[in-house]
């Protein structure tokens, strides 16, 4: 095709054919990806290929940082309509025998419950209501992707640079949209990955598993947390999600589906087989549990989230989680980028901070199967007994809960510099995410996150120098004192324990950057500024709460 050929086919669209981002799949991810750009103000068309939501449940446990995500979108309260705090995880032998305990706490860090048991179809419902709610988003259902060209150029090489073209195909008519940016969220068997050419890396786990989910009335002994059956013979998972629903998972080996009355013998731990017929089953199916991460996730404005990047067992209930965390990582940084002409640099980062991440998630998921198993040899009961034993260490499992979410490795938007501080005594709060109490300002009682909006942020214990100003001027950064927030004291003790009079915040509430104890900048301004500068003027911060409740705080 020549310069004049391809100049002219781009002319002869419809203008109404471009939109800055498309993204394909309407799954939790998808959607919740089109809310976080929908703040910023960014437009977006999400194909579907099914008409509706999908009607069966599949993810069944959030943590609280995915929580804290929901609420980033707009959907926190009406999550927890539909939520039910879980105690937690435990570990039991072929007997029922409490190996380990793992307690999760009614509110952590990020102030809601440490796990939350859901229905998945009642928050997709959710998502897309609110989805209908906003003007930026169009969804368009029973679509189905068919091509995703990467970065199309004047001379229709794909070079990674220029618009996306997306073909898809609507009751057989074939149509195309060009967009700035396409996100790939369409699962396992992602098109997309395909066309930002990656692979699987393998991560050496592999196994079939049948998942049952009931709705009975019937008494069923339960812990009102997960139960994890470490058991070589027959290794298992139990909890309940909902006011009469539970969920059953079992390892299967040569064997087939288990039947009505194998169903039956399977359960009879949990419930007593006399259950008669107040006992639905509504779904039973048979899945492969796989670890397995993607080599590349980028290919100029097209991007992976969630399983069409990784695929991890369901062990620590991580798996929609890390797609959330995806969703949450990117779309401030591409909307950034869309509208104030940050450097492109600035989406190298995704990639860069999420694949340890998600690696990291996937090897302690992979770590729990092998823990409910202890392998098949004869050493088998041998090292479920000293993975028993080093569960009891004081300590240890509230380690290996945190250990679910660590801090992110350091790069260009955490700083090495900060990071050898922290190194050298205290913790350091660099890389990690900022708590979040609830605080009062102007008579409100509010979640930080509320009061400090979509944008950057700084959280200062001490009197602000004039370059800090700057910094959070140029950013568009709110600037909020701690003192006086009404927290008892948690945010101010958050910086003292990491040794830091201030902190910025991006918008994912990632600390970015820290103003040491008694000094007054930040540690490394110039390494990160240069991704974030803007060709136009910084938006202004979006108000989630009342102006005068912001002006309060900002004073």
């Amino acid at each position: 095709m020549t310069v004049d050929q391809a100049a002219g086919a781009r002319d002869t669209a419809p203008r109404s054919a471009h939109v800055p981002v498309v993204i394909v799949g309407a799954g939790p991810v998808g959607v919740t990806a089109a809310l976080l750009l929908a703040r910023r103000g960014v437009r977006t068309v999400v194909l579907e290929r099914h008409h509706d939501i999908y009607p069966l449940p599949r993810a069944v446990a959030a943590d609280d940082e995915v929580r804290r995500i929901l609420q980033a979108a707009g959907v926190g309260d009406e999550f927890a309509a539909i939520a039910r705090p879980a105690r937690g995880l435990r570990l039991l032998d072929g007997q029922h025998r409490v190996m380990a305990e793992f307690p999760r706490a009614t509110q952590g860090a990020h102030g809601f419950p440490q796990t939350s048991m859901f229905d998945q179809p009642e928050l997709e419902r959710l998502l897309r209501d609110a989805l209908a709610r906003r003007p930026e988003c169009d969804l368009r259902t029973g679509v189905e992707v068919v091509g995703i060209n990467v970065g199309i150029g004047v001379d229709g090489g794909q070079d990674g640079n220029g618009p996306v073209r997306v073909t898809f195909r609507r009751d057989g008519v074939e149509e195309h949209l060009w967009a700035d940016a396409v996100l790939g969220c369409d699962g396992a068997g992602s098109l997309t990955r395909d066309a930002v050419g990656a692979g699987w890396q393998d991560l050496r786990f592999e196994e079939r598993w049948t998942v049952v989910d009931v709705r009975t009335s019937a008494p069923v002994r339960c812990w009102e947390g997960v139960e994890q059956i470490c058991d070589p013979d027959r290794p298992a998972t139990f909890m309940r999600v909902g006011e009469d629903r539970y969920r059953w998972e079992f390892r299967l080996r040569d064997e087939p589906e288990p039947d009505h009355e194998r169903l039956r013998e399977l359960i009879a731990p949990w419930v007593d087989p006399s259950y008669g017929t107040d006992f639905e089953v509504v779904r039973q199916a048979q899945y492969t549990f796989r670890a397995r991460i993607a080599d590349r996730w980028r290919r100029g404005r097209v991007f992976l989230l969630g399983d069409a990047a990784h695929l991890t067992p369901p062990f620590i209930g991580q798996g929609l989680g890390a797609g959330m965390r995806d969703a949450h990582n990117l779309t401030w940084k591409l909307a950034r980028v869309l509208q104030q002409g940050a450097d492109e640099r600035l989406l190298e980062t995704y990639e860069s901070e999420r694949k340890p991440h998600a690696r990291h998630a996937i090897r302690l998921a992979v770590t729990m199967g092998w823990a409910m198993t202890g392998g098949q040899d004869g050493a088998a009961a041998l090292r479920r007994g000293v993975l028993g034993a080093a569960f009891r260490i004081p300590g240890l499992p509230a380690a290996a809960a945190r250990d679910l979410s660590p801090a992110l490795a350091a790069g260009p938007l955490v700083r090495r510099r900060a990071l050898r501080r922290a190194r050298r005594g205290g913790r350091g709060l660099v890389g990690g995410i900022c708590p979040q109490p609830w605080v009062t300002a102007d008579g409100w009682r509010v979640r930080l996150d509320e009061l400090l909006g979509d944008s950057f942020a700084v959280l200062t214990a001490a009197p602000p120098s004039p370059s800090l100003r700057a910094v959070a001027d140029g950013l568009g950064a709110r600037t909020v004192a701690v003192a006086g927030l009404g927290d008892d004291g948690r945010l101010s003790a958050w910086l003292r324990e990491g040794r830091a009079d201030a902190v910025l915040l991006r918008p994912d509430r990632v600390v970015m950057d820290e103003v040491p104890s008694g000094a007054a900048d930040f540690t490394d301004i110039a390494g990160w500024a240069p991704l974030l500068h803007s060709a136009r003027k910084p938006l202004p911060a979006q108000q989630t709460t009342d102006t005068s409740l912001l002006r309060s705080a900002t004073r």
